[in-house]
């Protein structure tokens, strides 16, 4: 699929992450390794660099065993050997306004940021970019459910700003199977979470695999219940970047602490393209069949996915910025939403676990993921999961999941190689003893390689 570029430069999308033409193949960043989780889920702003690694670029004929088999030590980042505190950034900047921010943030990025427009008050993104004179590009999730007007916004949006939005679209053959299965309205029925998944996440996420930073419109007051303590600036707890793994992306978010009507005067005053739908009493827009108006005294979030509870209203794009339930992160609460949820995945209990374990010659190989459905890199990796276990079925290999929090995480530490979540483990046919997934890539085509050189 081919995006057209922003701005000055000529950009083009192969497969399915961003290229730029013109980039130096020179200017490749060091990979990041492995952010070491506390049990917490704490994100630290920490971050580490590991030699070169493009899942991309490997072909099945190289030896994978020999690179899954040793773990890469952790460097020093180039720049006179310091890392970039995004957390101290965000502190320096926390009074800053969003045009400065903008500006700081294309300065460090180049193009390889880019601004998420979702056709609503996004655009005073752009208009900011704009006046900060530097060159920008803007990327978009079209889930093919949105309104005309918004549409139409887009047009006028390139126009307004000579510029080429980069669309991103969902995969053909993931929404026909959705609409197949499940009805053109299932979310209706059984929550959004799925076709948002089908529709956005995973677009978004194929979109991110070709940036080093993003650059959202993410408010506080947008939903105080989850979107409350948005830093400016940060690195991405849920996406994958340009060169992989574990924080290998940064988040920008300039309008953190903008209340909504400041946007608003600062968009009439600036009398730039908005959609039609705001004169009607949309203030929030998505997609057409989940969103409609609020009433005068509503929150603008009580316009989305109005048939669900009001602390349900995330679609996927931010979940690292959801602020959880006060108390200890190991006791998360019971009633987060459930993971790695497929026909394909089977659910073990511990006494299932232990009899796999037992097993010395096994009539399938296994491949097993410990996790937990609070841990935003377990959430993270969810669509890639899914979509292996789709791949293997059938094909002699049980895709399974274990919840190993709560009580049951002294017992996969001590007999079950658990450092941190995720750990992925495959038991193979012929082998007593299980074997750890080293990686931080947790795409398909990593995981398939894996399963297919052990098993």
């Amino acid at each position: 699929m081919a995006l057209a570029v922003t701005s000055s430069s000529s950009t083009a999308i192969s497969g399915s992450s961003f290229s730029r033409s013109g980039a130096s193949s020179e200017s490749k960043a060091l990979q990041i390794c492995s952010i070491r989780l506390s049990d917490r889920t704490h994100l630290s702003q920490r971050r580490y660099s590991m030699k070169p690694l493009s899942v991309e670029s490997h072909s099945r004929n190289e030896s994978w065993v020999s690179r899954a088999s040793t773990l890469i030590a952790p460097e020093v980042e180039e720049k006179g050997g310091e890392v970039e505190d995004f957390e101290q950034l965000a502190k320096k900047l926390e009074d800053a306004s969003p045009l400065e921010i903008m500006d700081k943030a294309l300065e460090k990025f180049g193009d390889e940021i880019a601004i998420a427009f979702s056709g609503a008050e996004d655009v005073a993104l752009i208009e900011y970019a704009r006046l900060t004179g530097k060159p920008f590009r803007v990327f978009s999730l079209d889930t093919g459910r949105l309104n005309p007007e918004t549409y139409r916004l887009f047009d006028a949006v390139e126009k307004q700003y000579g510029i080429r939005i980069e669309y991103m679209f969902p995969d053909a053959v993931e929404v026909q199977a959705l609409v197949r299965n499940k009805g053109l309205f299932s979310f209706y029925e059984d929550g959004h979470q799925e076709c948002c998944r089908v529709r956005k996440v995973r677009p978004l996420r194929r979109a991110l695999k070709g940036l080093k930073a993003w650059i959202t419109g993410q408010r506080k007051d947008q939903s105080p219940g989850t979107r409350s303590e948005i830093p400016i600036v940060q690195v991405d707890p849920v996406f994958e970047g340009l060169d992989g793994g574990v924080g290998s992306l940064v988040k920008w978010n300039p309008l953190a602490n903008v209340e909504g009507s400041d946007v608003w005067n600062f968009l009439r005053t600036m009398d730039v393209p908005v959609n039609a739908l705001h004169a009607q009493g949309y203030v929030s827009i998505g997609c057409e069949p989940c969103t409609r108006p609020v009433l005068p005294g509503q929150h603008e979030r009580e316009g989305r996915w109005w048939w669900e509870d009001a602390k349900a209203k995330e679609c996927g794009l931010h979940k690292g910025n959801i602020k959880e339930e006060d108390g200890a992160a190991d006791s998360k609460p019971a009633a987060v939403q459930e993971i790695f949820e497929s026909n394909n995945v089977v659910a073990l209990s511990r006494g299932g676990v232990e009899n796999l374990m037992k097993l010395e010659n096994r009539k399938e190989a296994w491949l097993v993921v410990l996790y937990a459905p609070w841990c935003p890199f377990c959430q993270a990796m969810e669509a890639s999961y899914i979509e292996l276990a789709e791949k293997l079925a059938g094909k002699g290999v049980k895709v399974a999941k274990f919840r190993a929090d709560g009580e049951q995480k002294e017992f996969a530490k001590q007999e079950l190689q658990l450092g941190s979540f995720p750990t992925i483990l495959l038991f193979p046919k012929s082998a007593p003893r299980a074997i750890k997934y080293p990686s931080e890539h947790r795409d398909v085509d990593s995981l398939m390689t894996f399963v297919n050189l052990l098993r």
